[in-house]
């Protein structure tokens, strides 16, 4: 299978919600960036909101993980 370009699992949860926030703010940038003027590359847009999806999923799960405890 192939390995996504994050490695969610190692992190911390502070470190999740770090990465969260920095993933968030980029896909705004780029969002700005492309509403200004048209990227090369608009899958780029769709890769930043997978990353933030797999963020929220892993802060999702870890969650769901201690609530069963």
């Amino acid at each position: 299978m192939k390995q996504k370009g994050l490695d969610l699992k190692d992190l911390t949860e502070q470190e999740l919600q770090d990465k969260l926030q920095e993933e968030r703010s980029a896909l705004t940038k780029l969002r700005f960036s492309h509403t200004v003027s048209p990227i090369e590359s608009p899958m780029q847009l769709r890769h930043k909101r997978k990353d933030v999806a797999r963020v929220l999923t892993e802060i999702r799960k870890r969650e769901l993980n201690n609530q069963s405890k």
